[in-house]
């Protein structure tokens, strides 16, 4: 089904996970539409949350993160100028300034629909030191091919920043027989993601790799050696040999070229309604570039998720002509595997729900996934956060050896539809001695909770 007929003018800056999404759904909608894509870098479509699994070996080839190409968006009839910076966006007049940075050329390009899916950057904090060499980031195809390089002669490797790519890189370059430093300014791992009965256990497991774990530490510089490499990163409470570091600190939007022209988080993140519209007419955004609806508090939060950056880009090929399908929010579902450990989280933690003043309880659950009579059974941990005056679930997290995520996306759900713990005591869960047991771990979370 096609929604328009008339041709469009439209152009998309930025072409990773909501670009992608949002130019291949509007290359099939809009078929008489002129779609121009103008992206910096000289490849599309990388799945940067694939890095560390590239480092690590578990994926071989880099390529095979790709999953769009210049050419396959052509065949749709998308031109898309690779290695085209866009310098200044006039929203009012409905035009672009943009570079070809191979040729140097600048020119002009007007438009009736623009596209923001800028994405986001690795943070980069302003230390002393920062310039030697293999300190690295950790973002698009490059920064994958140039860890790959620089790791195979590393002996001690820093990693700085404890989140999501923080930890997989540890756990990569752990694999691979390397000395490795983890520095985070918190107290412990992956905080934004799990309360402390989960990141103890994930900090043990870490630490028995003999993984070095320098928390609560706030990096304030680097020292290098004669030739100019990284030798040692200096914490606000010791110093810690590397002679590569790579920085895993956190993201923020790639937005300066719209600041001042449209509504923004303080951090520059875009502010778009359900529809993706942002405040100017003919302006959508989508992914990285974006703050987004978060249920769980019902406000506006920077999320960067490849999840949500997908969903995003497909809704503003939809709105594009006309507000057509709502975006339902997001509860920043997200999950992880540490060695042996299959860990997921949706919504708010106890830690980030007592942060912002509310009022919650929680039920913290411990059993065996399945009966004792089989043949073997694994421990699994459940935590559900949820409003203390109403019930509402507000989020939960999960850990075991034993593949049990997707009970956290049947919660997202759950959050998503603003439903109370009453309710999730009595949901409709099958049973069978493969795989749980008469009570699912849900309704007896639930259970509890009652």
């Amino acid at each position: 089904m096609t929604l328009m007929t008339n041709p469009t003018r439209i152009a998309v800056i930025g072409c990773t996970h909501a670009g992608t999404a949002a130019i291949l759904n509007m290359a099939k909608l809009y078929p008489d539409a002129e779609i121009n894509v103008f992206e910096k870098n000289d490849t599309i479509s990388f799945l940067s949350c694939g890095i560390a699994l590239h480092v690590g070996g578990v994926v071989k080839k880099a390529e095979d993160l790709f999953y769009a190409t210049p050419a396959q968006l052509a065949e749709l009839g998308v031109k898309t100028h690779m290695q085209h910076e866009v310098l200044a966006v006039d929203t009012e007049n409905k035009n672009l300034q943009v570079r070809n940075l191979t040729t140097g050329e600048s020119f002009a390009h007007s438009f009736d629909k623009l596209v923001v899916t800028t994405g986001s950057w690795p943070i980069i904090p302003k230390l002393e030191g920062i310039g030697l060499d293999n300190i690295l980031l950790c973002k698009n195809y490059g920064h994958a091919q140039t860890i790959i390089e620089k790791a195979k002669d590393a002996r001690r490797i820093a990693v700085i920043g404890a989140g999501y790519i923080g930890i997989e890189l540890v756990e990569a370059f752990e694999t691979l027989g390397k000395q490795v430093t983890l520095i985070d300014n918190m107290d412990r791992i992956l905080y934004k993601y799990l309360d402390r009965e989960f990141t103890d256990v994930t900090e043990r497991e870490l630490a028995d790799r003999g993984v070095e774990l320098a928390l609560g530490r706030t990096a304030q510089s680097f020292k290098g050696d004669a030739e100019g490499m990284v030798a040692a990163v200096v914490t606000d409470n010791g110093e810690f040999e590397a002679d590569m570091v790579v920085l895993c600190i956190g993201f923020r939007p790639n937005t300066e070229l719209l600041r001042g022209q449209i509504d923004m988080l303080p951090n520059g993140a875009i502010l778009v309604d359900e529809y993706m519209r942002t405040s100017k007419p003919d302006v959508f955004a989508a992914g990285d570039s974006c703050a987004v609806r978060y249920n769980p508090t019902g406000a506006h939060a920077y999320i960067p998720l490849a999840t949500n950056a997908v969903r995003m880009g497909t809704l503003v090929a939809r709105n594009l002509m006309a507000p057509t399908v709502k975006y339902l929010g997001t509860q920043g579902t997200s999950g992880i595997k540490i060695y042996d450990y299959n860990i997921a989280s949706t919504g708010l933690t106890e830690t980030a729900a007592v942060a912002a003043g509310i009022n919650v309880k929680n039920v913290t659950i411990q059993d065996n996934y399945r009966p004792e009579f089989m043949p073997t059974y694994e421990p699994v941990t459940l935590k559900v956060v949820y409003d203390a005056e109403t019930g509402r679930i507000l989020g939960a997290q999960v850990l075991s050896k034993v593949d049990l995520t997707q009970s956290i996306n049947t919660l997202s759900v759950c959050i998503q539809n603003g439903m109370t713990m009453d309710q999730l005591s009595f949901v409709d869960f099958f049973f069978q001695p493969h795989y749980n047991k008469p009570w699912n771990l849900l309704n007896q979370a639930g259970l509890q909770a009652v």
